[in-house]
C-alpha cells in the first residue's frame, strides 16, 4: 500500500511539473509582450484547473485520489461553487474589454499587433476558462461514480 501511494505521489508530482511547463509555454508570450496583464493569475489558474481536472476525469485510478473516499466527496461539493466562480471570472474579461477597451488590456501597440494579441489572449483565456468549467461539471459525476463503485462493488 505504501509503495503504491509513493508511486501515485511521484506520478502526481510529474503531472504537476508537466502542467506548470504547459502553463509557462502558454502564458510566456502574454507575460513578455503584454506587461501588466490584469488577468494573469486567473488565466494561470484556468490552465492549472483545466489540465488537472481533465487528468482526474480520465486518469482517476492513477492518482492519489483513487483510494481517498472522503476527499472525493469533499471535491464533489467544492466543484459546485467553483463552477460559479469560474463563470464569473470568465465574464470579467469581457466586461473589462467592454468598459475600458482593448488598449487597457494590451497597452499602446500598433493596431494590427494589438488585434493579434487580443485574439490570442481572448482565445486562450476562453478555451481554458470554459474548459475548466466543463471539467468542473464533469468531475463530480466521475467522482460520484468512483465512490459508488468503491462503496457498492469494492472496486474503482
Amino acid at each position: 500500500m505504501k509503495r503504491n501511494f509513493l508511486l501515485h505521489l511521484r506520478l502526481e508530482i510529474l503531472w504537476w511539473l508537466i502542467t506548470l511547463a504547459a502553463a509557462a509555454v502558454i502564458l510566456w508570450p502574454v507575460r513578455s509582450n503584454v506587461p501588466g496583464f490584469p488577468f494573469f493569475r486567473m488565466n494561470l489558474a484556468f490552465i492549472l484547473i483545466f489540465i488537472t481536472l481533465t487528468r482526474y476525469i480520465f486518469l482517476l485510478q492513477y492518482t492519489f485520489l483513487s483510494h481517498m473516499l472522503w476527499l472525493k466527496v469533499v471535491l464533489v461539493f467544492c466543484c459546485i461553487p467553483g463552477v460559479f466562480l469560474m463563470i464569473q471570472e470568465i465574464t470579467f474579461l469581457q466586461t473589462f474589454l467592454d468598459e475600458r477597451g482593448p488598449e487597457a488590456l494590451v497597452g499602446a501597440m500598433a493596431p494590427e499587433r494589438m488585434q493579434q494579441w487580443l485574439t490570442y489572449i481572448r482565445t486562450e483565456y476562453l478555451l481554458f476558462g470554459v474548459g475548466s468549467v466543463i471539467a468542473a461539471i464533469i468531475l463530480p459525476v466521475r467522482l460520484v461514480i468512483s465512490v459508488w463503485r468503491k462503496w457498492n462493488l469494492g472496486r474503482e
